[in-house]
């Protein structure tokens, strides 16, 4: 296996975060706005963990803004601090776009995963009764999930105890279609499935490099999983907003039967641009710089100023 196959696989399964979750862990330097640590007075759902909000420049409280909630919190700002010295960069693509007036006015919440559970909390739960044979299920909860699903857990969390946390601290804008998603990869699954769950409060999710495998070879049992449940619940074609895509190397390679068969899904069901786009980026890998160069995507389509 190639080195950078490696990285790219044992970076999805969050191998490499483990000591990146203490919440006294060093907070990110961002070039543009500032960023603040999220205290919360209980954690009643899931381990504690860092939580950083990113404010724009200009922030000053008075204006309010939409939310953009953004896992692998850690990846997000400072290549100086992750484990393979790459970040998606947000501030440094978010601020001239919100200088030049083509995204609305937001914040980031960012929460770091957490580390040898990352698959657990970002592997959409509901689907799990839906993997056959019965024994791939179970070897898939054992091993990949540590035998404990958390993925529901983890969006109660973000629902009942982060949300209304940062809507009390911040100047934001609470409504459905200012609260939004975006993740990669694990967290590219998690995102979608936040927004089927609870269409009530999120009105929107970016999903890039999505691992709609669950594993690192292509298999049928979790795709087919994955689409039995878009089948019952996508919310209807009014009510969803939805960016994918995904490159054509590393882990993204093994994307493509997957990603295509919820295309079609999507398609057959009514929905299509421009409230559910999904695209194609060749040569592009599973990585934080992949990410990082098309990130102006997903942020314009998810908080275009015209929205």
């Amino acid at each position: 296996m190639k080195r950078r196959d490696l990285i790219a696989r044992l970076g999805a399964l969050g191998m490499f975060s483990p000591a990146m979750v203490r919440g006294d862990a060093a907070l990110q330097k961002p070039r543009h706005g500032r960023l603040e640590r999220l205290t919360l007075p209980a954690w009643r759902h899931v381990a504690e963990r860092p939580v950083e909000v990113w404010l724009p420049p200009g922030y000053d409280g008075r204006r309010p803004h939409a939310v953009l909630y953004m896992h692998d919190g850690q990846m997000l700002y400072d290549a100086a601090t992750t484990w393979n010295q790459q970040a998606w960069a947000l501030d440094q693509v978010a601020a001239p776009l919100l200088a030049e007036g083509k995204l609305q006015d937001f914040i980031v919440v960012g929460i770091w995963n957490a580390g040898e559970a990352r698959r657990a909390e970002y592997f959409p739960q509901a689907w799990l009764p839906l993997i056959e044979p019965a024994s791939e299920r179970q070897r898939y909860i054992d091993e990949a999930l540590q035998g404990q699903p958390r993925g529901d857990a983890y969006l109660r969390f973000l629902v009942e105890e982060l949300k209304p946390a940062v809507d009390a601290r911040y100047a934001t804008r609470p409504e459905r279609e200012a609260t939004l998603l975006m993740g990669s990869s694990m967290g590219g699954l998690i995102s979608v499935y936040a927004l089927c769950e609870y269409p009530q409060v999120f009105g929107a999710a970016a999903a890039l490099s999505t691992h709609w495998i669950g594993l690192f070879e292509r298999n049928e049992a979790i795709p087919a999983a994955a689409l039995a449940y878009l089948e019952r619940r996508l919310p209807p074609p009014e009510r969803l907003r939805l960016y994918m895509d995904r490159g054509t190397t590393e882990l993204d390679a093994l994307y493509d039967r997957a990603q295509a068969g919820v295309d079609a899904l999507l398609a057959r069901k009514g929905y299509g641009p421009p409230r559910v786009v999904s695209r194609v980026f060749e040569g592009a890998g599973h990585n934080e710089a992949a990410w990082r160069a098309r990130l102006d995507q997903p942020l314009q389509f998810l908080l275009g100023a015209k929205r």
